[in-house]
């Protein structure tokens, strides 16, 4: 059986992050931590309690995090894990996907210190994805 890649984050686009850090906070509760301009203005938000290392206590549950909405990057995204991102590039780019260039260098994955190699790519219908390669891995 060929392995299974899960989700393990989710991603939502913001025009104005305080205002939704205070939407999601006050109606479900999570926690947002804003990493600030040289992380991207992204800001990690948790739905559940976590490890120290980070990671959800809960077998299944997701944490996510706020990007600034762009027009080339307007729509929630969810984040898929996999053992070797250079490897999966190829495999999206072989089944008919587009890997999108990194804010780093075009056709490389991205560093994010303490995270891991992600990227994002746009599958065989239009929807915007994205890929990590835990710290680790």
């Amino acid at each position: 059986m060929k392995k299974m890649n899960p989700v393990v984050h989710f991603e939502m686009p913001s025009e104005n992050t305080d205002r939704m850090i205070d939407f999601y906070s006050g109606v479900f509760g999570w926690d947002a931590q804003k990493l600030g301009p040289e992380m991207g203005n992204y800001t990690m938000v948790k739905t559940t309690e976590t490890e120290e290392s980070g990671f959800p206590k809960k077998p299944g549950i997701i944490n996510g995090g706020l990007f600034p909405k762009t027009d080339d990057n307007k729509y929630p995204s969810v984040v898929i894990a996999v053992d070797d991102i250079k490897e999966s590039m190829k495999a999206v780019e072989k089944a008919g996907g587009k890997i999108l260039d990194g804010s780093f260098k075009a056709g490389e994955p991205d560093d994010i210190p303490g995270v891991g190699l992600y990227c994002a790519f746009i599958d065989t219908e239009g929807n915007r994805v994205s890929m990590l390669q835990p710290k680790g891995m």
